[in-house]
Parts: C-alpha cells; structure tokens; sequence
C-alpha cells in the first residue's frame, strides 16, 4: 500500500511520456546497444523522481492552500516529508550512478539537468517564463540520449532542432494545465501566461508553441507526411479543453494524449534513423 502512494507521489506514470525523447537522442546519435538502453531508462527514471519529489516537496505550503491539489501526498499527509526527501534523494543516487556508468561524458555533466530540475518549482513565484523553463528541463532528454551513445557534447543541428521543438511542446500544454489555478495564481501572486495576461491570450500563446513544434518536427523529419497523425492529437487536445479545464480533461488532453504523441514521435526516429 505504501508503495502505490510512494509511485503515485512522483506520478511514474508520467515518465511514459519523456522517456521516448531520451531514447529518441539515443537513436539520433547513432546504434543504441542493451546496456546503454537500460541505463538510459534508469538514469532517466531517476532523475524524474528526483525532480518530481523536490517539485512536491518545494510547492507543499502552496499545493495546501489550493483545493485543486490539498489532497496531494504531502499536504495531506499521506507520505511524510522524510519520506519525500527520501524518495528524492535515492532517485538522485540512481541518477548519478546511472550517468557514472554510461559515459564520463554523461557523468560529468549530469549535475546540470538535476539543477535544472530543482530549480523549475521556484520559478512560478517569479516569472512566467516558467512555463519555459519546464520544458528546457524535458529538452535536455534527447540531448542526455544523444552524450550516452557518443560520449560527446558535440551536437548536431539535428538534435539540437529536436530538443528545441521538446521545449515548444511542453512549454504549450503547460500555459492550458496552470489554466486550472488561474484564480489562485493571482490571489497568491504565482505567475502564468494566463494569471498575466488572460485566459484566452494563454489559450493562443499555447496554440502558438505547439505551430512551432510542429514546425521544428518538419525541419528536423523532412518528411511532414510523417507529422499528419501528430498534427491531429494535438489538435484533439486543444479541442477537449476548449471550454473548460477540469483535473479529468487535463488529464486525459496533456497527460494522457501527450503519452502517444511522444511514443509516435519516437516511431517516426526510429523509422528514420533505423
């Protein structure tokens, strides 16, 4: 029992989204073999429940004051905040061990992603350009794929137009999720794109990102053919919270969706890589 609420604090679940990208960079690179591949996921799975826990952890005064999220883990009491710190800490550990035997390449720059991590939660209290930085944080995914197989910071304009498009994905379905706290955001001086500017700005902002991720997928596939059924889930998931932003709706458009999108989308590498 303590298990299940230990995976739903960090949402594993959600790791079915990202993951592809690490493997994706992985494959840009060049031939994955089985030890890379495995140490790809634990390094990655790691660093996400590392990140996740410090997100729980750093927002908990916050998320107790929201009633969309008091029944998080934390504020509710359902895990301690040793336990949290526990969690995060053994996936930190898995990270950094995981990065150690991959590459020294990989090793000595795993400390950038884990700040990058850390430092995401505080943002919101600053700047909505965290909207952003969330997905700088998914971005370096493909690039962290890419060191594990060359062992080298020397990236190719591919990859680099990859991960770029990660950040426009990402930094798109996040600006509609804050939609939901809209209200709480300004009475509590957080900052979002639509606590700043209005909803509807928000919802054209997201639209936008999501062009330019479809535009840097063209670039970077060449074959836009390729982007058709992407093109569509990701209208679909413009389309079921057009008018309202319930935890159901956001689930099943950014979660949920989002999961197939990065999984076609690492078909299509693989297809064009293999």
């Amino acid at each position: 029992m303590k298990l299940k609420s230990y995976l739903e604090f960090i949402k594993i679940e959600h790791t079915l989204f990202a993951l592809p990208f690490a493997y994706a960079g992985a494959l840009i690179a060049g031939d994955i073999d089985p030890r890379t591949a495995f140490l790809i996921f634990t390094a990655f799975t790691g660093l996400r429940t590392f990140a996740m826990s410090f997100n729980r952890i750093i927002d908990r005064e916050i998320d107790a004051l929201n009633p969309r999220t008091a029944k998080r883990h934390l504020p509710a009491g359902i895990i301690s905040l040793g336990e949290a710190y526990a969690i995060a800490f053994i996936g930190f550990a898995i990270y950094i061990i995981s990065a150690f035997f991959i590459n020294l390449t990989a090793f000595l720059f795993s400390p950038i992603p884990a700040v990058v991590a850390y430092i995401y939660p505080y943002l919101k209290r600053f700047t909505c350009l965290s909207h952003y930085f969330l997905g700088l944080n998914l971005a370096l995914a493909p690039m962290g794929g890419w060191i594990a197989v060359r062992d080298s910071i020397n990236f190719d304009s591919e990859i680099l137009i990859f991960s770029i498009s990660v950040i426009f994905w990402v930094s798109g379905f996040d600006i509609i999720y804050a939609l939901q706290d809209i209200e709480f955001d300004r009475k509590f001086g957080l900052h979002s794109i639509g606590a700043h500017f209005g909803e509807r700005f928000a919802k054209w902002v997201s639209r936008a990102n999501h062009m330019i991720f479809l535009f840097l997928l063209a670039l970077f596939f060449k074959k836009t053919i390729l982007l058709l059924p992407v093109a569509a889930l990701i209208f679909l998931e413009h389309y079921i919270v057009r008018k309202d932003y319930s935890e159901q709706k956001v689930q099943i458009s950014f979660f949920y969706i989002n999961a197939v999108i990065s999984s076609i989308v690492l078909l299509f590498v693989i297809l064009e890589y293999l």
